[in-house]
């Protein structure tokens, strides 16, 4: 394989996943970080730390690699533009522009025909208020947020009188479904109409963080032609490059929503790296950095557990059969509520 070196703006789980997926690809990875204790400095190369708003750092990072992607969503636009401008950058700046806000996200999804649930812009309290229609809901910021945060879930009009908001920022009230469950397609685009698409996803969320995974999800055979459909049509509008997640709540009545596009590697995809002979990770990286698209197989059906907190304190001392898969993500501060690893079983 030709010796290319690949950039990974954010240092995360994701990132030292990508990493790792590079190395068995003989890739080599710079990791740019504005966490000095980023899990990734352990998984790549060279790790570059950095505010994301410094320039010389920025084109130090971009002129040690041949191609440049990253890890989460929230890197601010006009850093990934810079870069962009000095080096290839996939996904390109322009899609975050658009799925960094989940405004422009949802007006992007409902301009395409692609159902989302109802939502209405909320700008300050006299609007939140008069928003009792969209109740109940999830309260969120447009932009930042995630797992959970910057999120106020309101079951009934009573609660808006009490609820304590920042109007600092701006907010999109969305109107909760009667769900059923919720599932995500991982998918990666290599260009036009070139493309791997990995099966429904089945994922449980407790504390409005993903907890379990497992594949194949148990839906009916119209829903998950309808789920893949629409990945592939949205990967093609926004002209993708590399993997993306698109998640969706189903309700009661079998109907299907998009819920968000996550623009990279996806929590619930972690499972592909046992369950198919080319993980979400190695596509990823295999479309940005051009290389061959191979057909991608399910081997195994398989679930994931996401150790969250003080869970990984127990694994880290067990035993595991071999069909278990125990990542460690190697973070040096166990925190409540943060992802410290995760755990895959595969069915022989």
């Amino acid at each position: 394989m030709a010796n290319i070196s690949l950039g990974i703006i954010g240092g995360g789980q994701l990132g030292s996943l990508l990493a790792t997926a590079a190395k068995n690809l003989n890739i080599k990875t710079v990791i740019l970080s504005d966490d000095k204790d980023s899990p990734g400095k352990f998984f790549s190369d060279e790790f570059i730390f950095c505010k994301y708003d410094d320039d010389f750092k920025i084109k130090e990072f971009s002129s040690k690699v041949d191609f440049i992607t990253f890890e989460f969503e929230n890197i601010p636009y006009a850093t990934l533009s810079k870069i962009d401008n000095i080096k290839n950058i996939n996904p390109k700046p322009s899609i975050n522009k658009i799925i960094q806000n989940r405004l422009s996200e949802k007006d992007f999804l409902n301009k395409n025909n692609i159902n989302t649930t109802s939502y209405i812009s909320v700008k300050n309290e006299s609007e939140l208020k008069s928003s009792r229609d969209f109740i109940p809901g999830i309260l969120k910021t447009c932009t930042f947020g995630y797992d959970g945060k910057g999120q106020y879930k309101i079951n009934d009009e009573k609660e808006l009188d009490n609820l304590k908001v920042n109007f600092e920022n701006h907010y999109i009230l969305e109107k909760l479904v009667k769900l059923k469950k919720e599932i995500s397609v991982i998918i990666t685009r290599f260009g036009k109409n070139k493309y791997e698409i990995y099966d429904p996803i089945e994922n449980v969320h407790e504390d409005q963080i993903l907890k379990y995974s497992k594949i194949p999800a148990e839906v009916s055979d119209d829903l998950s032609d309808k789920s893949k459909e629409w990945a592939k049509y949205i990967a093609e509008e926004l002209n993708y490059i590399g993997t993306m997640c698109v998640e969706y709540f189903i309700d009661k009545n079998e109907n299907l929503y998009v819920n968000e596009i996550a623009p990279r590697v996806h929590n619930s995809g972690h499972l592909t790296i046992n369950a198919y002979n080319i993980s979400q990770f190695e596509n990823h990286i295999r479309a940005v950095c051009g290389l061959d698209k191979i057909e991608t197989k399910k081997l195994f059906n398989a679930k994931m557990i996401n150790l969250i907190g003080e869970d990984i304190l127990v694994y880290r001392n067990k035993i595991f059969k071999n069909n278990e898969f125990f990542f460690d993500y190697q973070k040096n501060v166990v925190k409540k509520k943060r992802k410290m690893g995760h755990l895959t079983i595969i069915e022989k």
